[in-house]
């Protein structure tokens, strides 16, 4: 019965927060697909892999969320109050909610480190292809359009359904000179050794501004080739394949590997919290510890972060980032289990596991 409550309620939580990361970080995607940076054709992709990253990402939040929600509920319906007339004390809680938990935290360990940096990898391609070839991608009838930094300015003032573009003036600067073209219609064709755009029954004026030295050509057909850009993209150290950050020295790979662990034993110390969490005044309502819920997992993944740029930097050794917040983590989990059980209940436990 827990578990089922607990799945259909990660479920819910998980598919609200990764739509709305999505969304927000899919808005930029759509900002470069309208300057043409990005094609068409490889937004519904790129939406796609950014889900299942986002799903990675944020799995602990949401099992933290549907823990605290689904004991906060049976606190509030002194379902909690029955279990422990029956003889189930913390462990019996533990065993329902962990059935769930760990079997998630396991198959996460997988996702983080092998499935979250494919999905990474395939986006930063697309972006990258987008950018190498994105000149003349996203001109739209009757506004400019800038591409090059601004030396190639297009504007067409009607393009019909077979892509062919009719009254077009361009503006092309190659350093001090400038070539402005008038023509009544252009088109894109790929030819052997590059990509063209064909115009047909125009006007070039070329020149240096300024001077009186200008050549007017006339044309029934003009080509002139689109140069393609090489870019050098960044390294996206969320990218890389996990086998190249195995046994490596390098910081920035282990704070990287650091971080991909820190989602399965996130998931599992979250909702060791959760449960003592949880313990609220039947008439304080589910989400009574909602609030100090949002504040414990605020801190601990700020201090993710902050423990891994310190590792990158070599502020503190590698051991203490991977360990020093995780710790933490437990011991306010055993905190708040002292708080509800007992400090001698707690102890108890403790020398029966060690003895």
């Amino acid at each position: 019965m827990i578990v089922q409550d607990l799945m259909k309620t990660l479920l819910s939580v998980l598919t609200v927060i990764v739509v709305i990361i999505v969304s927000r970080k899919f808005i930029r995607v759509l900002d470069d697909a309208i300057a043409g940076q990005v094609s068409n054709e490889t937004l519904l992709s790129i939406l796609g892999l950014k889900t299942i990253v986002a799903s990675i990402e944020f799995l602990p939040v949401a099992l933290f969320m549907a823990v605290l929600m689904v004991m906060g509920r049976m606190y509030r319906d002194q379902e909690m109050a029955a279990v422990a007339s029956a003889g189930g004390g913390a462990g019996t809680i533990y065993r329902a909610v962990f059935l769930l938990v760990f079997p998630l935290s396991v198959l996460s360990v997988g996702l983080s480190l092998y499935v979250s940096p494919w999905a990474e990898s395939q986006v930063d391609k697309l972006m990258q292809q987008g950018q190498d070839s994105a000149d003349l991608r996203g001109v739209a009838a009757g506004k400019f359009s800038e591409y090059s930094q601004g030396d190639l300015v297009f504007y067409v003032e009607k393009i019909s359904d077979d892509k062919k573009m009719h009254n077009v003036f361009v503006q092309n600067r190659h350093n001090t000179n400038v070539a402005i073209i008038n023509a009544e219609s252009a088109r894109l064709k790929d030819l052997p050794d590059g990509k063209y755009i064909i115009f047909e029954n125009g006007e070039q004026v070329q020149g240096q501004p300024g001077t009186l030295n200008y050549v007017i050509e006339q044309f029934v057909e003009y080509a002139v080739r689109i140069e393609e850009k090489v870019s050098v993209a960044a390294v996206n150290r969320q990218a890389l394949p996990a086998d190249l950050l195995w046994g490596s020295d390098l910081m920035l790979y282990v704070a990287e590997l650091q971080r991909r662990f820190s989602i399965p034993l996130g998931a599992m110390l979250l909702s060791f919290v959760a449960v003592p969490l949880a313990q609220i005044s039947p008439r304080s309502g589910v989400y009574g510890n909602m609030f100090a819920g949002f504040l414990i997992y605020f801190s601990y993944g700020n201090l993710v972060r902050v423990s891994q740029s310190w590792v990158m930097s070599e502020t503190i050794p590698a051991w203490l980032g991977g360990l020093g917040v995780n710790v933490l983590l437990l011991l306010i989990g055993s905190f708040l289990l002292a708080r509800l059980y007992g400090w001698q209940w707690l102890l108890m436990k403790v020398r029966g596991k060690v003895s």
